[in-house]
């Protein structure tokens, strides 16, 4: 998209959040109410307990799919954070398809985790920025994140904070 500042990801692990689910989900876009029984349906078909990340491998899953979006998918990363069921991140405007840096991160992090179950949910959460404002937002929601986590804004040294951000722009 040509006018695009940023994009924000959510990804999310392996059965933490179905169709259905009670804090709202997401199809094509549109913004769906709690559906106990598609919730349901959807846990039964699950051929794997939900996956959390532990909390003592955070900042290596997040060094892998930072290290593995920079030098795969040549990504400016401006922020991100890594919690137990979910990972944002923030990008620069790029050419690549958002599809292409998602699948990038997890599996980065599926190489990372050498685990030999189901790590990630099918999908993903995009928000695009189009204003610097807007991405200014969206770096601070994620770096809140960091900070309850008992951690510096910027855990990982690969994170860059785009200069219309510095001066306020």
């Amino acid at each position: 998209m040509a006018n695009t500042k940023a994009i924000m990801f959510t990804i999310s692990t392996y059965g933490t959040w179905l169709r259905g689910d009670a804090r709202g989900w997401v199809d094509d876009g549109i913004i769906f109410p709690h559906e106990p029984a598609l919730e349901a349906w959807d846990r039964q078909q699950m051929k794997h307990p939900p996956y959390f990340f532990p909390k003592d491998r955070w900042l290596d899953i997040g060094h892998a799919i930072g290290e593995a979006l920079i030098h795969r998918m040549d990504q400016r990363v401006y922020t991100m954070t890594v919690q137990s069921w979910h990972s944002h991140g923030v990008v620069g405007s790029t050419r690549r398809h958002i599809s292409d840096i998602i699948k990038c991160a997890k599996d980065a992090v599926r190489w990372h985790l050498q685990l030999d179950r189901p790590i990630w949910a099918a999908d993903f959460d995009k928000r695009f920025c189009f204003s610097w404002d807007v991405v200014k937002k969206r770096v601070e929601y994620v770096e809140k994140h960091n900070i309850r986590n008992g951690w510096k804004a910027k855990p990982w040294e690969f994170l860059k904070t785009p200069e219309e951000l510095h001066g306020g722009a």
